[in-house]
């Protein structure tokens, strides 16, 4: 059956239903309350979408003509082949009656609804810990309300009492705390092993870990609220601070986004400049992650091995953006400006000494007994479970999963380009420390590609309705001042409606849901941050093994606490 045929069955099962579009043509199915569960059951078990991507809210409050409910719930979901994605949503009369849980038949829905809850105050029938998680339990009110103001702070003065979530964890598997002589201890918030501000409570039989619960929380910095009161181009330096360790990553998958609602091309030098960018970053965030998981086994020559070429990395990113790490160097239809002369050659010396640095450090570990004892069989997540989890990205390559969306939806003509698609077998974290050393490889040999294939012309749109005239322009013409002013205080101008548009970012796909109310400035923006969704699993994950295994595995899962938090 195909994909048009599977919809139409769908439209004829749920009559109360129907189909709608997204900028761009992604199908959206407008559901009736009455049938969004059993149309979610429908599109997984029926129609082949396994992969629950992302769940947000939107507040119509303040939207020109807004419908009848408030409040809209929104699924994103991606099929068992990779390439497509499909959104339900479905109105939701009174948020705290709110929507029955999904979570018995996705088990990244867990986080996901105690997100929407925490930020918009719709309600999960049916979720069994419906807690903030991302907001303090202090913390009044829902933020991401549009009646919410954003200036609004509040203080948390307690900390946060993760023993209930302890409790029934312990409860459903027959433990008690005191009968069993468990002990229960924090792994972080504040330790050089946490990767990050991030809290595990574990229950401890001995070495073992019986049980685990999360806490993240620390660094919440009001990302997709910011984003509602400014403008597009405005919006870019805060995306360099989500995965703050491949910046430029988060600039192009949101400024990519942008260009596709308002149907741009970049030319061609433009494209390949970000394509160049990217895989340097994607290079850069694998030899932090794997880096600092060497060093958490005591493997400090290996750590300086990776970590100096990284910091050779950022030499040439600071020569060519003006900043090492927040870069903020693209905008909407283009970049700042273009590479600087002389490029060529920092850049190959870069490449050279990342090369080096993993020869040297692989020729220390992949046949090291001890390496191996302490990684092989540690963790594993299987195939199924990775996509129940919502994995992407090298954690879930690394459980054998091939899905990258270079791959499986190609954009920026990775598909001529000549690289292979790194796949794990087991899922543990030996595979998801040693996938991270083979896409550095393969990530250098795109680059390489990119510089041999580099054309001239010019780097961003020539449509002065999105990117910046010349200055030469601006301090020359009446016509180009204006055009410089309506740009900066009004943004660029977005066709009104909602798009998903995604990337292969180093830690998995990087989503963003945008609704555009036709302003410079958009109505909501939500992120689809791939460590949110892996930070969700990882107490599940280290159950059953010991202390010490926890923290190699999180250094595995490379947790980024910047765009996890948001």
């Amino acid at each position: 059956m195909d994909r048009a045929e599977s919809m139409d069955r769908l439209l004829e099962r749920f009559k109360k239903s129907f189909l709608s579009q997204m900028i761009g043509g992604t199908p959206l199915l407008m559901a009736h309350p009455d049938e969004l569960r059993e149309m979610i059951v429908y599109l997984k078990e029926k129609m082949g979408y396994p992969l629950l991507l992302d769940i947000t809210a939107i507040d119509n409050l303040l939207s020109a003509h807004p419908p009848a409910s408030r409040f809209e719930i929104v699924y994103l979901f991606r099929e068992s082949e990779f390439g497509y994605v499909i959104g339900v949503k479905c109105p939701v009369s009174d948020a705290q009656e709110g929507v029955e849980s999904i979570i018995d038949l996705y088990g990244a829905a867990d986080w996901l609804e105690r997100e929407v809850w925490d930020q918009y105050g719709i309600a999960f029938r049916g979720h069994p810990m419906l807690k903030r998680i991302l907001n303090h339990e202090e913390f009044v009110g829902h933020p991401l309300r549009k009646d919410y103001e954003i200036t609004k702070g509040q203080y948390c003065t307690k900390t946060q009492d993760l023993q209930d979530e302890m409790k029934p964890l312990l409860e459903a598997r027959g433990l008690d705390e005191e009968r069993d002589h468990l002990m229960i201890l924090n792994l972080g918030p504040s330790h050089p092993a946490s990767h990050g501000t991030i809290r595990t409570l574990v229950a401890l039989d001995g070495e073992k870990i019986v049980a685990g619960a999360g806490e993240i929380g620390y660094l919440h910095r009001g990302f997709e609220k910011s984003c509602e009161n400014h403008t597009y181009n405005q919006i870019i330096p805060y995306t360099d601070r989500l995965n703050y360790c491949s910046a430029l990553m988060n600039n192009i998958a949101f400024a990519k986004t942008v260009e596709e609602m308002i149907g741009i091309e970049l030319p061609e030098r433009g494209v390949y400049i970000r394509v160049l960018l990217a895989e340097l970053s994607r290079v850069i965030d694998h030899l932090v992650c794997l880096a600092a998981g060497l060093l958490d086994m005591g493997g400090q020559t290996n750590y300086w091995y990776l970590f100096n070429p990284r910091n050779d990395a950022y030499d040439f990113l600071s020569k060519l953006t003006g900043a090492r790490l927040t870069n903020s160097y693209m905008r909407i239809g283009g970049m700042a400006y273009d590479l600087y002369e002389g490029w060529e050659s920092d850049l190959d010396a870069v490449l050279g000494k990342v090369d080096k640095g993993v020869a040297e450090s692989l020729q220390m570990i992949e046949h090291n007994r001890i390496f191996q004892d302490r990684l092989l069989g540690v963790s594993p997540v299987s195939a199924q479970k990775a996509i129940d989890f919502g994995f992407t990205g090298p954690n879930l390559r690394a459980s054998g999963v091939p899905y990258d969306m270079r791959f499986a939806a190609p954009y920026y003509h990775y598909d001529t380009f000549d690289f292979d698609m790194v796949v794990g077998s087991v899922g543990d974290t030996y595979d998801r420390l040693m996938v991270r050393f083979e896409e550095i490889l393969q990530s250098l040999k795109i680059i390489r590609q990119v510089i041999k294939r580099m054309p001239d012309g010019a780097v961003c749109v020539a449509d002065h309705a999105v990117t910046l005239p010349p200055k030469s322009s601006v301090y020359t013409s009446i016509e180009g001042m204006m055009n410089q002013f309506k740009l900066i205080y009004e943004g660029v101008k977005v066709p009104k409606g909602e798009y998903y548009g995604a990337f292969e970012a180093a830690n998995g796909e990087l989503g963003f849901y945008i609704v555009s109310d036709g302003s410079g400035t958009p109505y909501k923006v939500k992120v689809r941050a791939p460590s949110f969704v892996h930070m969700a699993a990882y107490p599940k994950i280290i159950e059953g093994y010991q202390v010490g295994d926890a923290i190699l595995t999180l250094g595995s899962l490379n947790i980024i606490a910047g765009e996890m938090d948001r």
